[in-house]
C-alpha cells in the first residue's frame, strides 16, 4: 500500500494586496474615525452602516466579462445564480439604500458613513486591495449650500483630526464648466469628448505642455513610448488649456478667466455661477481662499460627477523612498453626482457627498507626528506566587474598576525577569509587585517602567536620584499611587 502523502501546511502570510493591522494601528485609526463622526455629526448627518455585499446589479459600475467576471470587484455567484460583491466603496451602497427607503427617509437625506472598502485591483507600494472610507453625503437637493457646506465640514474636519490650516487646501471645480468648455470647442462626439476628458485627467502628471500634446498628435512619454494624442487642432485645444490655466491668486479673478473660457457657452456659465454661488455661501461662513479655493486644475473624477467637484490636498512636503521632496497630494475627495440614483427609480435625484480615505490622512499625521507611534499597554499585575492568584485578580479588579487599563501576568511567572520583559513587550507604563513579604506587611512595590527605561539609557545616573522608578505604598493606596504615575507619564 502506497505511503499517504501528508498534507502540506498552509502558508502563513497575508493574501497578495492585503495585509493585518496590530493593536496601536487599530487605537489611531479609531480615534480618527471618531474625530471624524464628532464633525459629520456636528453639521447634522446621521451615520449609515450598509451591508458589506452588494449585488453586482446594485453596484452598476461592473459587469460580467468573458475573461474575468465582475472586474474590478470580488465577486462570486450566489446558489440563485446572482452575482453578489463586496462594495467597491460606500457610494453605491447610498444610492440602494436611499432608492429602497426613500419613502422612510427625509428629503434631504444626510448620512456618514466609514467602513472597510474592497477593489480587486492589482496592488503596489501603499496600495492595498482593502482600505478605509469615511464618507458623508447629501441626498435629495440640487441647492449649492449642500455642495459648500460638504467643502466647509471637509476643511474642519482636517483640522480636527491635526492638519492645521496652511497645511491644506480644498480645491473645488465644477463638470459644467468643462461640459461648457467642449461646448466650445466644437467637440460633440461622446467618444472624442471621453478621450478629452481621459487627457485632462493626466494633466497633473504631464502638465500644460503634455495635455496639449496629448490633445493634438500625441507625445513620448518617460519610458520613450509614443502615445497616440485625441486629435484637436491647436485652435481647438486651447479652450482645454484655458480652462486648466485659468487659476489665479483670488478665486474673484479665476472665475473671470473661467467666463472667456466657456464664453458662448449656457452649461458654462451655469456651471461658473454654481462655483460663484458656493464661494458666496462659504465667504459668508468665514471660509476663505487659505482654505478653499476654486482650481480648474481639479480634475480628478470629472467622468463621473455632473456639477461642482471638490478634492482636498495636503500641501506640505515629505520625502519619497528616494530621499526627494514632494508634496503629499490629495487624502479626499467628492462632488456632485446627480445620476446615480436614477438607476434605480428612473427619475433624477441631486445628491453630492465626499470620502475622506482614511489611511492616507493617518499616514498624513504620522509624517507630520501628530499621532504617536505606539499604543500605551496595560498596568500588568505581576504573579509572585500562583497559589495566590485570586490576590492578583482583586488588586487588577480594583484598577479597571477605577477605570485604568490592567491585566495580570498569565504566563509562567516562575522567572520574574520574564514577567518585565513581557511588560515592556507590551509597552506597560506600570508593573506591580507583590510577593509574600509585601502581603504580609500590607504593602505593594509600584515600579515606573517608562521612568526605569529612561534611568537605564541614561549616560549618568546624577540627574535621576530624586526621581526612583520604584515606589512601596500602602496597599490600600496602589489605585492612588498608580494613578498619580500615569498622570506624571502623559
Amino acid at each position: 500500500m502506497a505511503k499517504q502523502k501528508k498534507q502540506p501546511r498552509p502558508k502563513a502570510q497575508t493574501p497578495k494586496g492585503f495585509r493585518d493591522y496590530f493593536a496601536h494601528e487599530v487605537t489611531e485609526r479609531s480615534d480618527m474615525l471618531g474625530k471624524i463622526a464628532g464633525v459629520y455629526h456636528r453639521y447634522g448627518f446621521d451615520a449609515l452602516e450598509s451591508a458589506a455585499v452588494e449585488t453586482v446589479e446594485a453596484l452598476g459600475k461592473f459587469l460580467p466579462d468573458v475573461d474575468r467576471p465582475n472586474e474590478g470587484v470580488f465577486a462570486w455567484q450566489d446558489e440563485d445564480d446572482t452575482w453578489m460583491a463586496l462594495r467597491y466603496d460606500l457610494t453605491a451602497p447610498l444610492a440602494r439604500v436611499y432608492a429602497q427607503h426613500r419613502n422612510d427617509l427625509p428629503t434631504p437625506y444626510r448620512r456618514y458613513a466609514m467602513g472597510p472598502v474592497w477593489r480587486n485591483e492589482k496592488p503596489g507600494p501603499g496600495r492595498y486591495r482593502q482600505f478605509y472610507q469615511c464618507d458623508a453625503d447629501t441626498v435629495g437637493t440640487a441647492s449649492m449650500a449642500a455642495d459648500a457646506e460638504i467643502c466647509a465640514m471637509l476643511a474642519d474636519t482636517l483640522e480636527e483630526v491635526g492638519i492645521p490650516r496652511g497645511d491644506y487646501l480644498v480645491r473645488v471645480n465644477n463638470r459644467k464648466v468643462l461640459n461648457g468648455v467642449l461646448e466650445a470647442m466644437g467637440v460633440t462626439d461622446e467618444a472624442q469628448a471621453a478621450d478629452v476628458l481621459r487627457t485632462i485627467d493626466k494633466f497633473d502628471k504631464v502638465g500644460e505642455q503634455g495635455v496639449r500634446e496629448l490633445l493634438g498628435k500625441g507625445r513620448l512619454d518617460a519610458s520613450g513610448a509614443y502615445i497616440d494624442g485625441v486629435g484637436l487642432s491647436d485652435e481647438q485645444a486651447e479652450p482645454v488649456l484655458a480652462f486648466l490655466t485659468a487659476k489665479r491668486a483670488t478665486n474673484a479673478d479665476t472665475l473671470l478667466k473661467l467666463t472667456v473660457a466657456v464664453e458662448g457657452s449656457q452649461i458654462g456659465q451655469e456651471g461658473i455661477n454654481e462655483l460663484q454661488s458656493i464661494v458666496n455661501l462659504l465667504e459668508a461662513q468665514g471660509y476663505g481662499e487659505d482654505r478653499i479655493v476654486i482650481d480648474p486644475s481639479c480634475v480628478r473624477g470629472l467622468g463621473y460627477y455632473t456639477g461642482p467637484v471638490y478634492e482636498a490636498e495636503l500641501t506640505f512636503e515629505i520625502l519619497d523612498e528616494k530621499g526627494r521632496k514632494r508634496q503629499f497630494g490629495s487624502v479626499a475627495g467628492g462632488g456632485r453626482y446627480d445620476g446615480l440614483v436614477k438607476r434605480f427609480t428612473g427619475q433624477e435625484v441631486a445628491a453630492t457627498g465626499v470620502s475622506i480615505g482614511v489611511d492616507r490622512l493617518l499616514a498624513a499625521l504620522r509624517e507630520k507626528g501628530r499621532i504617536k507611534s505606539q499604543d500605551q499597554g496595560p498596568v500588568v499585575v505581576t504573579v509572585m506566587d500562583r497559589d495566590r492568584m485570586a490576590d492578583y485578580q482583586t488588586m487588577v479588579a480594583e484598577l479597571r474598576n477605577a477605570g485604568i487599563r490592567a491585566e495580570v501576568y498569565l504566563g509562567n511567572p516562575k522567572n520574574f525577569g520574564n514577567q518585565l520583559k513581557y511588560a515592556d513587550k507590551r509597552n506597560s507604563p506600570i508593573a506591580i509587585i507583590e510577593g509574600g513579604d509585601e502581603k504580609e506587611n500590607g504593602i505593594v512595590q509600584i515600579k515606573d517602567l517608562y521612568l526605569g527605561a529612561k534611568i537605564a539609557e541614561s549616560a549618568s545616573l546624577e540627574e535621576w536620584k530624586g526621581n526612583p522608578s520604584q515606589f512601596e505604598v500602602p496597599r490600600d493606596q496602589m489605585v492612588a499611587k498608580v494613578r498619580d504615575i500615569l498622570a506624571g507619564q502623559d
